[in-house]
């Protein structure tokens, strides 16, 4: 069975185990980039990482984009909400139906 993971700085992320998501607190890039390889090998389907980390691991996330699993989506952290999530997820949708979902036609 597949599981959820969270990855990020412990104050980002700690809120996530209370869900029963497996959380895996780092403190920099460096243990960022070993902690998502690590995780992408094991039986997580999804990967949630916090929109800072992921800003300073885009080539280690570019190496999973392709696959199916896992899933790697951004979430903000503590530090507030850059827009990086949602682009992404808007970005994986428009990809899957061809079209920009979000689009109001305004």
């Amino acid at each position: 069975m597949y599981k959820i993971a969270v990855i990020g700085a412990y104050d980002s992320i700690y809120g996530f185990a209370a869900l029963g998501l497996d959380t895996f607190p780092v403190s920099d890039a460096s243990e960022g980039e070993k902690m998502l390889r690590r995780i992408a090998e094991g039986d997580y389907a999804v990967i949630y990482i916090t929109e800072a980390l992921a800003a300073e691991l885009r080539h280690e996330i570019s190496r999973y984009q392709e696959q199916v699993i896992p899933a790697i989506i951004q979430i903000p952290g503590v530090s507030g909400n850059t827009g990086a999530g949602i682009a992404g997820v808007k970005k994986s949708v428009e990809q899957a139906v061809g079209s920009d979902i979000l689009f109001g036609g305004n």
